[in-house]
């Protein structure tokens, strides 16, 4: 006997056509921060590309960053002053924020990363978006702790009714910094499933 009359066509069925699995939502995330925050480094380990001889994203660069339920297609805006004028004409067509800051950072840089913050949180185009504020170098001796970022950036008033994420990253450390973004995916998630319910 042939194998084909020996397995029924309902079995064969499912060993031979289960078809490719469904494509993972796509979501378009801008993420923004002064330089030297970490950007860069962190988007490149997500994508497991080499960290040794990165520069300071000068404009602009898109990763398609896959993640096990999604893939964020991740705008990275470089930090330096001549482009954060900048930041807001890449805004348009996103669907969620990554703000990255140096959690070790002289009080100087941390004063305007609050800034640009604070006014990414209230701009038209984001203010309705799901944010993901990573408060990165926390190996460092001098990182200030998660708690004194969310209570220096003034996190609970501001961003009152907002869906945000704030947590503490660190590039040696990829496990949880894939939590975080995995976090920012449920907020993306329940945001879409809030639209289509109008």
């Amino acid at each position: 006997l042939s194998l084909s009359l020996l397995l029924s066509p309902s079995l064969c069925l499912t060993l031979c056509c289960k078809g490719p699995p469904p494509p993972r939502p796509e979501y378009d995330v801008v993420c923004i921060g002064l330089t030297g925050s970490g950007k860069t480094s962190l988007l490149s380990r997500l994508c497991s590309e080499a960290t040794d001889s990165i520069v300071p994203t000068t404009g602009f660069s898109i990763k398609a960053v896959p993640f096990q339920n999604a893939i964020l297609n991740v705008k990275e805006l470089g930090g330096a002053d001549s482009i954060k004028k900048y930041w807001s004409r890449y805004y348009q067509g996103s669907q969620g924020v990554v703000f990255v800051l140096d959690s070790a950072s002289s009080d100087e840089d941390l004063e305007v990363a609050r800034t640009e913050l604070h006014s990414a949180l209230q701009h038209p185009q984001l203010c309705t978006l799901p944010f993901l504020i990573l408060a990165n170098h926390q190996d460092k001796p001098a990182a200030r702790s998660v708690q004194e970022i969310k209570k220096y950036f003034e996190l609970e008033p501001l961003a009152r009714g907002k869906s945000w994420v704030l947590e503490g990253s660190t590039v040696d450390n990829m496990d949880a910094v894939k939590e975080s973004f995995s976090q920012l995916i449920n907020l993306l998630e329940e945001k879409d499933q809030d639209t289509g319910r109008i």
